[in-house]
């Protein structure tokens, strides 16, 4: 199967392909994107990942990459002209480590904060705690710099704020109210308000079968 661009299967709330289309803009990588829906999802994209999750990226030589950290690094490997990968290997380094953390442990806690009602006995309160505590560390990171890294996002900025941002989500008013964490509200707030969010959030038809490519 071959196809003039990469093809991304995103869905548009979905965090992990949040990232990924961030990385493709930020890469300057032309890809066509298809908008899936999680309730039906569409036979060829099953067909390519047998996970069924989002974000899967068909490239031109019928290769598929179906990890979401794995796209950002194909992007990042074709052009990084925004430096979101660290020259020094020990920040590198340190850059995925961070990540695996927001991987790993946050979204564990967000989803019983979040989606509470979908487990049984629990603590919906102590999940927000200790994600909030995954918070205050990269609290003590933002203390000279907007972002992570710097005076603009980088890999771990953009590979952990879709899931900051769903932690608020989960409970907006707490969140703007009582969260003592203000470098990482003015962090999240940034990322809310940038132009780069707006580009990759824009909503698009569900895709089917014929439609016209259309261009991330």
């Amino acid at each position: 199967m071959s196809n003039k661009n990469p093809i991304l299967f995103s869905f548009r709330r979905c965090p992990y392909a949040m990232r990924a289309r961030m990385a493709i803009k930020l890469c300057k990588q032309t890809c066509a994107i298809r908008e899936i829906s999680l309730r039906s999802k569409h036979e060829e994209f099953l067909n390519l990942s047998q996970k069924g999750t989002v974000p899967v990226l068909l490239l031109p030589n019928g290769n598929i990459i179906d990890e979401s950290l794995d796209i950002i690094k194909w992007a990042i490997s074709m052009n990084d002209p925004f430096k979101l990968k660290s020259d020094d290997d020990k920040i590198y380094k340190e850059d995925l480590a961070i990540i695996k953390v927001f991987d790993d442990d946050f979204k564990f806690h967000l989803d019983r904060y979040k989606y509470s009602s979908r487990y049984e006995n629990v603590n919906r309160e102590k999940h927000r705690n200790k994600a909030q505590a995954i918070l205050a560390e990269i609290n003590t990171l933002l203390i000279e710099n907007n972002w992570i890294r710097g005076d603009h996002p980088t890999l771990p900025d953009i590979s952990i704020l879709p899931f900051v941002r769903q932690y608020r989500i989960a409970d907006t008013e707490w969140f703007d109210r009582h969260l003592k964490l203000p470098r990482v509200k003015n962090w999240l707030n940034d990322f809310i308000n940038s132009t780069l969010l707006s580009q990759v959030m824009l909503k698009y038809k569900i895709w089917e079968k014929g439609d016209p490519e259309i261009i991330l």
